[in-house]
């Protein structure tokens, strides 16, 4: 019997990750914190307020997670090594991954550590093991590769592939893995949604994507609703673009070791945040048309209200003025803990797509 004709080549959206990125980033330039609970954030010392920015899965395995006060991880995991967030070193390590995924076709940057990248094979996971041999061999670091139809289910799929393998969900598999999942396992789900849906009866993908479009835009808007369920769908766009990563926004936050109740001083922070986060837009070239405050109240509830710019700008005056106006939105019944400023900028101008697939 002659033997089977080789499937033809067919396109491809991967999504690559890197495994505990920031924690990974310091074991490296630490060898002798391999294998122990390292946990990255704030200045690094545990007693002092600030939450985690990544652990290591060593950490994660006491219960250690992301956005977790610094003070709670190291009740849960008191052997854990602390170390202070050092941004220009992830962005140097980022770099040297990117510069090796940009071998192996058009490369989309999603941030420090992921991006997606368009592919054209026959055998999707024997590209995935390349990249992830390659990855290792010019950095050091580990990554994990989903493979997909579609960037939705490439995303997805980067979830099952984790730590350090391979996953790939197409429209063929998508019901059987994803249909008796949470809705929050899916990208763009996130908790306070998942909340509402559970309030309406949905509880899994498969729900989600069988509720009729017209409720969930009752619920959740004209956009967002059917969005939603399209999502749970495994719908999703399969271009891939080169265009240099654009920040949608810049921010600046303070976490204050003491509890504050004084307005004054909330609003000389606000103030000075706004003026920090003007140079950081004038830096970026882009005019600022949006500004937002967060304010995190005691115990740790956080709260977000933003403004729309009259007009685009990157005067520090204007964006200070609009922030120290957001401020009087919150209802101010209890004490402050963190303060933050965020500037959501304009879009770059358009230019032709230089790759896709």
């Amino acid at each position: 019997m002659p033997p089977a004709e080789p499937s033809p080549p067919a396109d491809w959206v991967l999504h690559v990750d890197l495994d505990e990125f920031l924690a990974a980033v310091e074991v490296a330039r630490r060898p002798e914190l391999k294998g122990r609970p390292v946990v990255v954030g704030g200045d690094g010392d545990p007693t002092r307020r600030g939450v985690v920015a990544t652990a290591s899965y060593a950490a994660r395995a006491f219960g250690v997670r992301s956005g977790m006060a610094l003070r709670t991880a190291a009740r849960r995991c008191p052997e854990a090594v602390f170390l202070p967030s050092d941004p220009p070193a992830y962005d140097v390590a980022s770099e040297q991954v990117m510069a090796v995924l940009r071998r192996f076709g058009v490369v989309e940057v999603l941030g420090w550590d992921e991006a997606f990248l368009a592919a054209c094979t026959a055998v999707p996971e024997a590209l995935a093991d390349d990249i992830r041999r390659a990855v290792e061999e010019g950095t050091g670091l580990v990554c994990s590769v989903g493979i997909g139809d579609n960037r939705l289910r490439a995303k997805v799929a980067t979830g099952f592939a984790k730590p350090a393998g391979t996953f790939r969900l197409t429209k063929h598999n998508w019901v059987a893995v994803m249909g008796d999942r949470r809705p929050e396992e899916l990208w763009g789900v996130g908790a306070r949604t998942a909340a509402k849906l559970r309030d309406m009866g949905i509880t899994t993908v498969i729900a989600l994507a069988r509720t009729d479009p017209a409720v969930l835009a009752a619920r959740f808007g004209p956009t967002m609703g059917p969005w939603y369920r399209m999502m749970a769908l495994g719908v999703g766009g399969t271009e891939v673009s080169d265009a240099p990563y654009l920040a949608k926004g810049r921010s600046r936050e303070v976490t204050f070791q003491e509890d504050v109740s004084d307005r004054a001083r909330m609003d000389a922070e606000v103030a000075r945040l706004a003026r920090r986060v003007a140079e950081d837009v004038a830096e970026e070239g882009r005019p600022a048309v949006r500004i937002g405050v967060k304010v995190r109240f005691v115990p740790f509830v956080t709260q977000t209200r933003s403004v729309t710019l009259d007009a685009p700008t990157s005067d520090p005056g204007a964006i200070e003025r609009a922030a120290l106006e957001v401020l009087t939105r919150f209802r101010h019944s209890r004490p402050v803990r963190l303060l933050g400023v965020r500037a959501e900028l304009a879009p770059a101008p358009a230019r032709a797509p230089s790759g896709n697939i």
